[in-house]
């Protein structure tokens, strides 16, 4: 039996810190974006003067777009939809002439990609693909299921020289001053506020409409404001939820725009939220508010939104936990009364506004 590799060892250190890194991606959906952020936070503290460029290899980037204003200050360029990364055909030409980088952060693990990537100039070369076989530098052998755990030990790995010590992706998303001041006039301080975000991407991830409309009608009693956050896929059931619940408010209806930075801008207001694993989730979180997070046929070990490392402002209550079993209706298993303790307890634990 072949003895299992040692854990990394250091590698040579190549000189100065890198002043310039490439971080490569396929391509980036809002709640991807939404995720990566602590990942982005962490960059920039470990190489303050490097020049980052953050590369969509494959499609769309909402840094490009919705999140651009989240990124200001974090990414110095963004690249899009560039057609590197497809086709065994690339390996006969060069990505990116002309361009060479002290540092390229490859955040796939498609063998093909990390072989085009590596074509591109750089000093050095960081990936995870094939258990680091062609990264200059090797991480450990078992990878954290989360994703953005993952993109932390793929920075850390790659740090050299001064930009040695802990990382640290703390902090949450600072919004245009006129999204914040509109926010305050939507959702005015006072009483205590949840945030209720039924939708997702897929009815599968959802738990009941219904069981959402028990826990606002449940918390208003119990002196809390209920608010719902409604994507484009959900305006639908705006009707629904405001003859069942006439008081129901929507704050986003009240907001200059329906964009992913108003949303987030609102959700700092509350002082807890609930969303199913969908881009809402990751918005709360990245606003700083404390959420109760609902899976079922998706991983939370995985996909968990980022709350913020031991400081407890997450709950994640899951399907199978309660029952739940197959992927139709299983949602449906989470418990109303399970939900509301969650809620009560990142309340009674101080961290919401």
């Amino acid at each position: 039996m072949p003895s299992p590799r040692p854990d990394p060892e250091p590698a040579p250190d190549p000189g100065p810190d890198p002043e310039s890194v490439l971080i490569y991606v396929g391509l980036d959906l809002l709640g991807d974006g939404l995720m990566k952020l602590p990942f982005l936070r962490a960059v920039r503290r470990a190489w303050p003067a490097a020049r980052v460029t953050w590369l969509a290899g494959k499609g769309r980037t909402v840094f490009a777009h919705e999140l651009a204003p989240a990124v200001a200050g974090l990414l110095d360029e963004v690249l899009e939809d560039q057609g590197i990364g497809l086709r065994a055909g690339e390996l006969l030409r060069r990505p990116l002439p002309g361009r060479r980088f002290d540092l390229i952060l490859d955040t796939q693990r498609r063998g093909l990609t990390t072989l085009i990537l590596r074509r591109i100039r750089h000093r050095r070369f960081v990936s995870a693909t094939g258990g680091w076989l062609l990264s200059d530098r090797r991480g450990p052998r078992r990878r954290p299921p989360r994703m953005v755990d993952q993109l932390l030990e793929l920075a850390s790995v790659a740090r050299w020289g001064a930009a040695g010590g802990p990382l640290d992706p703390s902090g949450s998303v600072a919004v245009p001053r006129a999204l914040a001041e509109a926010a305050a006039a939507a959702l005015p301080g006072g009483p205590r506020r949840l945030l209720l975000c039924p939708g997702a991407g897929g009815k599968l991830k959802c738990w009941p409409l219904e069981s959402y409309l028990a826990l606002a009608a449940e918390a208003a009693a119990g002196g809390w404001a209920p608010a719902f956050l409604l994507g484009p896929q959900e305006q639908g059931w705006r009707e629904r939820i405001a003859a069942i619940l006439p008081d129901a408010d929507f704050p986003l209806e009240r907001m200059p725009e329906a964009s992913p930075l108003a949303s987030l801008a609102l959700a700092a207001r509350c002082r807890v939220a609930v969303a199913n694993d969908a881009g809402p989730g990751h918005l709360c979180a990245a606003a700083g508010v404390p959420l109760v997070s609902l899976f079922g046929p998706t991983a939370p070990a995985k996909f968990a939104p980022w709350t913020g490392q031991g400081r407890g402002r997450g709950r994640i209550l899951r399907a199978q936990d309660f029952g739940g079993a197959g992927s139709e209706g299983q949602m449906a298993a989470i418990p109303l009364a399970a939900v509301r303790q969650a809620v009560e307890e990142l309340s009674a634990a101080g961290f919401g506004g």
